[in-house]
């Protein structure tokens, strides 16, 4: 029955007038679930942990910057003119392809509900970075990737420190220094390409 009820969640989001926020649904069937399993979990007492929501929504958060970090990554490497922001579009490929792949590998193992596109503000962002070329790109991606890794780390230190969940606190503990790498290089980037 609960399955249903998250399929149904899904194709009405799918269905509505506009363009699905699948980030969004996703938040909202995590919570839902979260709400149903924590009941049932009262009641069975059963020893097995529903992650908290906070867990879930980083999940989803966390797991959603990856693929955005992947489609802009793709977009640097064709569309950047200096060579360095295509070496760091490669680089976020890469890095954020692994990363993506844990995180979805640990959601699954917590049951949680992970998005399948980018957000519909995600959508937008890419497609006005599309439109641009050589250094209006190199400039306009790497301020993104400078703000978007500063917010990322204190994402996952808060993560890391305030999460509930054992294995999720690992994971953003463990995924802090690669960001801080990330943010370094986007950091010397930024004032190369002035």
């Amino acid at each position: 029955m609960k399955k249903l009820l998250y399929m149904g969640v899904f194709a009405v989001a799918a269905c509505g007038g506009g363009q699905p926020d699948n980030v969004k649904t996703a938040d909202s069937v995590n919570s839902e679930r979260h709400d149903s399993l924590s009941v049932k979990q009262s009641v069975t007492d059963s020893s097995a942990s529903v992650p908290s929501k906070q867990d879930a929504e980083f999940m989803v958060k966390a797991a959603n910057g990856a693929q955005f970090e992947v489609v802009l990554g793709h977009l640097a490497e064709t569309n950047a003119g200096d060579a360095g922001v295509k070496r760091f579009g490669e680089m976020m490929v890469r890095d954020h392809s692994k990363g993506g792949e844990t995180l979805r590998g640990l959601a699954a193992s917590k049951r949680i509900v992970m998005p399948d596109t980018l957000s519909v503000k995600q959508e937008k962002e890419r497609a006005d970075l599309a439109k641009k070329h050589g250094r209006a790109f190199d400039k306009a991606y790497v301020k993104m990737m400078v703000d978007d890794h500063q917010e990322d780390i204190k994402e996952f230190q808060r993560a890391a420190t305030e999460g509930n969940d054992p294995d999720i606190k690992a994971l953003a503990a463990a995924n802090i220094p690669i960001l801080q790498q990330h943010l370094d290089s986007a950091q010397n980037l930024k004032m190369a390409i002035k």
